[in-house]
């Protein structure tokens, strides 16, 4: 089973060298799923991806896609999921990527329009059609994932989780642990807060306004410090602790990292041989306890007929 993936959103032609190498790397230490989007980059992404992986063997690496939310310049102001859509979008990413199928397809966002079984019967029928192996979903409610996997059988459920944000362990995680669905971990490092160089105070991360406020920083600081002196026991930075804490929590759990530079990523691996005990595992959860952290929690959106309608 995967344990790491390859995040690929920040792949563009500006950075292709250096994205390419960081694919090799990823393939040389044994890294099989590279998860990308028809978004990403206006499609950069895929390009780039499709460039680094076409010198390797296809039956080496797992690739994932996420479909359906519309880029802007600026930003994203919509969503088709319109299953009679479903295809194009494929047809576009199998084009840029340069592959005759993808491994997991997945809905980037749900539109209330349609009824979620809908929109997975659509992958599915791709599946059958041998242009997808298998379904996946993602940013869903726990609600939604039951009713999709009683259509089609969902291979993977993607979402943001980390220790600043433990939103999947109420119903979420449960819900994929009945279903006998692995998840799909995005986000482990905190957007940039559960680093080493945050603790330290020597880099400030970019901060997402609907995230944390900026008054709530030295608070959250003080929080991490505490999991800094814990990696610094164990001879570790405290970003991968983080992803060796996730990880070792949730057995089943992928975790994807997110990085265009070889050297980020071979360090990221040494996550893997992190082992924490009992009583380690318990004081990281507690000093992450839901509700300690101010912030950080992504808002739950929702569209309708492609268009945004609110948030909740």
């Amino acid at each position: 089973m995967f344990r790491i993936g390859l995040g690929c959103m920040g792949m563009a032609r500006r950075n292709e060298e250096s994205s390419i190498r960081t694919v090799d790397v990823a393939l040389d230490h044994g890294v099989r799923m590279f998860n990308t989007g028809e978004f990403y980059n206006g499609g950069e992404s895929e390009i780039v991806l499709g460039n680094a992986l076409r010198r390797h063997p296809r039956d080496k690496y797992f690739v994932s896609v996420k479909f359906g939310a519309l880029p802007s310049t600026t930003s994203l102001y919509g969503v088709d999921v319109n299953p009679f859509n479903v295809r194009a979008h494929l047809t576009y990413s199998l084009g840029r990527l340069g592959l005759d199928y993808v491994d997991l397809y997945e809905p980037a966002r749900m539109d209330d329009a349609y009824p979620v079984e809908e929109v997975i019967e659509a992958v599915g029928d791709l599946v059958k059609e041998g242009l997808v192996r298998y379904v996946g979903m993602t940013e869903t409610s726990a609600e939604e994932l039951r009713r999709g996997n009683s259509v089609c059988p969902i291979k993977y459920f993607e979402k943001e989780y980390s220790l600043l944000n433990r939103q999947m362990e109420a119903k979420d995680l449960p819900t994929c642990s009945e279903l006998g669905i692995p998840a799909i971990a995005y986000g482990l490092l905190g957007h940039g807060l559960l680093t080493d160089s945050f603790a330290t105070g020597e880099r400030k991360p970019h901060i997402l306004p609907f995230l944390f406020r900026e008054e709530d920083m030295e608070h959250n600081r003080a929080i991490v410090c505490q999991l800094k002196e814990i990696a610094d026991g164990k001879g570790c930075s405290t970003s991968n602790l983080a992803v060796a804490w996730a990880l070792q929590r949730n057995p089943d759990m992928l975790a994807i990292i997110g990085t265009t530079h070889p050297d980020h990523l071979a360090d990221s691996l040494k996550a893997l041989d992190i082992v924490l005990t009992d009583g380690e595992m318990q004081a990281i959860s507690d000093i992450f306890a839901p509700g300690r952290v101010r912030g950080g929690v992504l808002p739950t959106t929702h569209y309708k007929n492609g268009r945004f309608t609110g948030i909740g």
